[in-house]
């Protein structure tokens, strides 16, 4: 597509940041227009487009990451809604359009373009009035520019903590940054950022009195490199801030005694640590959803680390199915990039001179704020090792293992309490045929399934793909029988998609090639499992319905009378960017759109009616398939003019997504669960459940 077309085409971009690398004037016209958010859009250039890559176009301008946002000005009409600036430029009969934001800069800023390692910093306050810069991480990236998804979506770009150099230029880069921190008189903390050329030049360029708090931002990755957990770094700088303000205070402010109270919390909870429930918090795993584990576990650790009540310990999974690793892991390993950063950090395992010279530095820091048994360094341990240093765990993994019941086998062997569904419902939900076989068996309207093996693919393609045309008609739905969510979930509209997706998922090889990421439209990274069947599904369409949408529904479990019940959320209605749910979608601040309470109706009394009746379908779901703990059940919803209402249930996920994002979250939230209490509760049913009595 001509650039002049691409809200993106920018070589590597911020919002609005370009690097402008030829001396050419357009090149350097469309830089501007993109730092004052002005897009040119050519008719020729739009019809060109089909119509799909028309949403996608008027999707990214939407985006204020990549483009806008809205309102926006076309031709100096104001459009405020992407449905409104669609209609607009396939309607109107304009030979051009030029899109202005309306929140747009009124001065830009030229600078020179510095070749070296990109890295950021963060300075802190010690008590004793002491600047200290921590570890500063190097940005490892694929384009020319740290840009917004890079800095805030985790796995977009690594961190290199600290930066790779020699030990001198490390810590040149932190007196620098030291340096800085005092002459503008920062205040608690700041973020530094800047570059280091060949010949040992820093450029602090950016020097910022805040930094961002995502999960894989610096400010935390940096942190946790001195033993400090996201948890008890926050409790540093609101102490150090209201240390600042008093400092600074001409008159003694009335809030004065939160400081003491503040301080003698914190001895409090050293106290108490003996009677703090241990929780093993396992991630990672081997399978495509082992970065989204990463970021659930994250996030549970975080969320548990805040409490009195408990102390996590991140334990990170690897090996293979039968053959699990487990790995007690510092924070400092817990807050890198992903699955795979983490496991590539344990193999390579080395203590750096630097960070070991901070954390001197940052000692008495580290005394008062972090947990006194807090580990330094990876320990592997065995499932019976586990059991004599944790009361419980919270498996935060999902797909293989973890839903498929493998897990959780093994930590009943050892009499260990855990969250979610128990050995034999997590190998019934994780397998998507036999689900909806058990379902369909009572009364569920299901879609129509068929296993398809790799043997006979093998041994007779032609007759594979005959017997498949003659049961399903294009487009159906492909998808392996026995991985989590999402994972490797297609459209399959004609029979060389059809055949690209069998060649893709039976593939002997491990890497996939070229043609056939093209072929199936992958996403750069983006994984493909191989697999022995393939479960192929008619398409649920909305064919015969006055309204159909995608839901998804969670639930928790408590004991009441001696029995457990059911606590069905209000659904959410999931809004895909294509035609499947990707997992960043489900998962990941950011990406994919969840609407809670789904859009049942525009009138109040009908969207209770249909919501009761969908929470009474998704409870009957769990109750014939034995979910308990909480799972989260994607569904189509079908309602006809007549008022019924049909759920057609996706899958069944026994351990869903715990990233912050996930809608799970919010449903909790309409019910009055904080996202802690909610994984309080989920612990308490696991604690009542399974005692180590009734696991051995």
């Amino acid at each position: 597509m001509d650039k002049t077309g691409d809200p993106s085409g920018q070589p590597g971009s911020s919002i609005g940041v370009s690097i402008i690398d030829l001396d050419d004037v357009a090149e350097f016209t469309r830089a501007i227009d993109l730092a004052f958010f002005r897009w040119h859009l050519d008719r020729d250039v739009w019809e060109k487009m089909d119509g799909e890559s028309q949403v996608s176009w008027v999707r990214q301008i939407s985006d204020i990451r990549s483009g806008s946002g809205f309102p926006l000005m076309l031709n100096g009409r104001e459009i405020s809604h992407p449905e409104e600036l669609l209609h607009h430029l396939r309607t109107d009969d304009n030979t051009s359009w030029l899109l202005e934001s309306v929140s747009a800069e009124h001065t830009v800023l030229l600078e020179g373009f510095i070749q070296g390692k990109e890295f950021s910093c963060i300075v802190i306050r010690k008590e004793d009035g002491a600047a200290v810069a921590l570890p500063p991480t190097e940005i490892v990236k694929g384009g020319e520019v740290f840009d917004y998804r890079s800095k805030y979506l985790p796995g977009l770009s690594r961190k290199e903590t600290p930066i790779h150099l020699p030990d001198a230029r490390i810590q040149a880069i932190r007196s620098e940054c030291e340096r800085l921190f005092h002459y503008l008189d920062f205040q608690v903390y700041a973020r530094i950022d800047g570059f280091i050329q060949e010949d040992d030049t820093i450029f602090l360029n950016d020097p910022n009195t805040t930094s961002g708090m995502m999960p894989s931002s610096f400010f935390f990755h940096q942190a946790a490199e001195i033993g400090i957990n996201p948890s008890q770094f926050l409790t540093y700088i609101i102490r150090t801030s209201l240390q600042e303000r008093l400092d600074h205070a001409t008159v003694r402010p009335s809030w004065a005694g939160i400081l003491n109270k503040l301080d003698q919390h914190l001895l409090d909870l050293h106290q108490q640590e003996s009677s703090q429930k241990r929780i093993a918090v396992i991630l990672g795993g081997y399978s495509s959803e082992r970065h989204i584990s990463v970021e659930s576990g994250r996030n549970i650790y975080e969320k548990l680390s805040s409490s009195a009540k408990y102390e996590p310990i991140p334990v990170f999974l690897t090996g293979s199915a039968g053959n699990h690793e487990l790995h007690i892991i510092p924070v400092n390993l817990l807050l890198k990039d992903n699955a795979d950063d983490i496991h590539d950090r344990l193999t390579h395992w080395h203590v750096h001179t630097v960070i070991e010279g901070i954390k001197e530095q940052c000692a008495p820091i580290t005394r008062k704020y972090a947990y006194s048994d807090a580990p330094f360094q990876p320990r592997r341990v065995t499932y019976e090792e586990l059991a004599r240093e944790v009361d419980g765990v919270f498996i935060a993994l999902h797909g293989r293992p973890g839903e498929d019941g493998e897990v959780q086998e093994n930590l009943e062997r050892v009499g260990l309490p855990y969250n979610g569904s128990d050995v034999q419902s997590s190998r019934i939900t994780i397998d998507k045929f036999r689900t909806l076989h058990l379902l369909g068996e009572q009364g569920f309207p299901v879609a129509r399934q068929h296993l398809a093996s790799r043997q006979k693919w093998i041994a007779d393609p032609a007759g594979w793909i005959a017997e498949l045309e003659g049961i399903f008609a294009y487009p159906l739905i492909g998808k392996p029988v026995d991985d989590g969510c999402s994972s490797a979930v297609k459209v399959i509209k004609n029979r060389p998609a059809l055949e690209a997706f069998a060649a893709a998922l039976y593939r002997l090889e491990p890497e996939l090639s070229p043609e056939l990421r093209q072929a199936l439209g992958l996403r750069p990274k983006e994984e493909f499992p191989q697999k022995d069947q393939i479960l192929f599904e008619t398409l649920i369409s909305r064919e015969g319905t006055s309204h159909f949408l995608e839901i998804t529904g969670g639930l928790v479990t408590h004991w009441h009378n001696g029995q457990w019940t059911y606590e069905v959320f209000e659904p959410s209605e999931a809004l895909a960017g294509s035609e499947i749910l990707s997992l960043e979608e489900k998962f990941l601040a950011g990406e994919g759109q969840n609407i809670t309470p789904a859009r049942f109706s525009p009138n109040t009394e009908e969207a209770a009616r249909i919501s009761s009746q969908v929470r009474k379908d998704l409870e009957k779901a769990a109750r014939i398939l034995g979910v308990r703990g909480y799972a989260r059940i994607d569904a189509f919803v079908k309602i006809f003019t007549d008022g019924r209402v049909e759920t057609w249930i996706i899958e069944v996920n026994s351990l869903p997504g715990m990233t912050p994002a996930t809608c799970i979250f919010h449903q909790a939230a309409i019910n009055g669960y904080t996202p802690y209490h909610f994984i309080d509760q989920i612990l308490e049913f696991s604690f009542h459940e399974r005692t180590p009595s009734t696991l051995v």
